[in-house]
């Protein structure tokens, strides 16, 4: 026991091996180390970014997939091309035959013609038609002219008949009135003895033919104005009976016209059905819009009956300008605006990506914002379109249609430390304005 007590105990090994208090420790340095390099990472810049998946879309509609319809019904006569193949615009799809039994006749078109060539010849018979019963009532109107002038002359003779024959009342009144005054004296005198008998009678019977010749003055008189009303009469006939005749030429004018018009409307039928036939026939041969692939055939043998407007097969147009079409939540959709850049990764396509430092991230694509949709989405979400970006380097030319992309938007720099604060806390990233927007602001 004393020998125990004299020996030093860190002489032993064990000793040595169980207590280490007197050995200097290395772990204080890291442990240091580590929280002044965290102290270190906190303060390094970190981009905030939005995340989102998408897919790759064209820049314009018509360059996306497309379904190619059969304008009007039928069925499937023959094929010019199978899936998978590229066609050019303008080439023929597929060839179809009529089903509905209005246009199954094959002389449809030529029979259509002579139907309009017959109408047009039934134009011209109305045509000519109106233009005879025009010249009719031109020379109604002139017959009635002529007739309305002989009438008129007849009057006019009438009525310098009737002067004359006033003028002859006149000048045999006055004789009548002379011989009256004669035979009143003769008899005075025949009375008185003064004259024979002779000489009274003589006087009597001159009397008697002045009274005799003013009787008939009158009467003539009375004819005379009873032939200027029975003209006048005539007068008025005539009017009424050339108006009738006028009347009734212009009626068979307005019945020939009124056909006229009828048949024009029924050429013009006749017209837009052959345009229409004519159309329909250059229908039946189903032609691509556009360049691109044929893709998924909707109707596969010969003799399979189309709807009109049905789908007999889709086309991928050959394009250029893609686009990647992403949707972003309604609360980050303040944090975008137009030519805001992405970082994109597709499917297929190897990338090592850390999303807050893009400039160390390989294997990514730029883009550029090019337009916000301001009407929320079925999905509740807001649909962005994204362009490739001219300063980066071009997107893969192996990418097609419909391919996954994901998305980062980024947005403003900021310190490790402060965007660990805002997710702890639940913020959202700063707002953030890309240079350009805040130049057409301050403009």
């Amino acid at each position: 026991m004393e020998e125990f007590k004299k020996n030093d105990p860190m002489e032993f090994k064990s000793y040595q091996k169980i207590y280490q208090i007197e050995n200097n420790q290395v772990i204080k340095p890291w442990i240091y180390g580590l929280l002044l390099g965290l102290v270190v990472v906190l303060f390094l810049p970190w981009t905030q970014n939005i995340k989102s998946k998408g897919i790759v879309t064209t820049i314009k509609q018509e360059n996306r997939s497309q379904e190619i319809n059969s304008p009007i019904a039928g069925k499937i006569g023959k094929w010019w091309v199978k899936e998978g193949d590229f066609v050019e615009a303008g080439d023929t799809i597929a060839l179809i035959s009529e089903v509905k039994t209005e246009y199954l006749d094959p002389q449809l078109v030529q029979r259509t013609k002579r139907q309009l060539d017959v109408k047009q010849q039934t134009i011209d018979f109305y045509h000519q038609k109106a233009g005879a019963s025009q010249n009719q009532v031109d020379a109604i109107n002139r017959a009635k002219n002529i007739k309305l002038i002989q009438t008129k002359n007849k009057l006019q003779q009438a009525e310098n008949k009737l002067a004359g024959d006033k003028a002859e009342l006149i000048a045999i009144d006055n004789e009548f009135q002379l011989a009256k005054d004669q035979l009143e004296r003769q008899e005075k005198m025949y009375q008185q003895g003064l004259v024979s008998q002779t000489q009274y009678q003589q006087r009597l019977a001159s009397f008697r033919n002045s009274q005799a010749k003013k009787t008939v003055i009158e009467n003539k008189i009375k004819v005379s104005l009873q032939e200027i009303e029975n003209v006048k009469l005539d007068l008025k006939g005539i009017e009424q009976e050339y108006q009738d005749k006028v009347n009734k030429a212009i009626g068979d004018k307005l019945s020939a016209l009124s056909m006229e018009s009828s048949a024009e409307g029924d050429l013009a039928k006749i017209e837009n059905q052959l345009s229409n036939y004519s159309i329909r026939q250059g229908l039946y041969y189903i032609i691509a819009p556009q360049q691109g692939q044929i893709v998924q055939a909707k109707k596969s043998g010969i003799g399979e009956i189309l709807k009109e407007g049905e789908s007999i097969a889709e086309i991928v147009p050959k394009q250029n300008d893609l686009a990647v079409e992403m949707f972003v939540r309604p609360m980050d959709l303040p944090l975008l605006s137009k030519g805001q850049k992405v970082r994109f990764t597709f499917d297929g396509f190897p990338a090592i990506v850390f999303s807050g430092w893009p400039q160390t991230s390989y294997g990514t694509f730029g883009g550029k914002v090019f337009a916000i949709e301001s009407s929320v989405s079925n999905n509740g979400m807001y649909r962005v379109l994204v362009a490739p970006d001219p300063k980066d380097r071009p997107w893969p030319k192996e990418l097609t249609l419909g391919m996954g992309a994901q998305g980062i938007a980024l947005l403003k720099d900021v310190m490790i430390g402060y965007e660990l604060w805002r997710n702890i806390n639940g913020f959202p990233p700063d707002y953030y304005q890309t240079e350009e927007t805040t130049l057409k602001k301050n403009k």
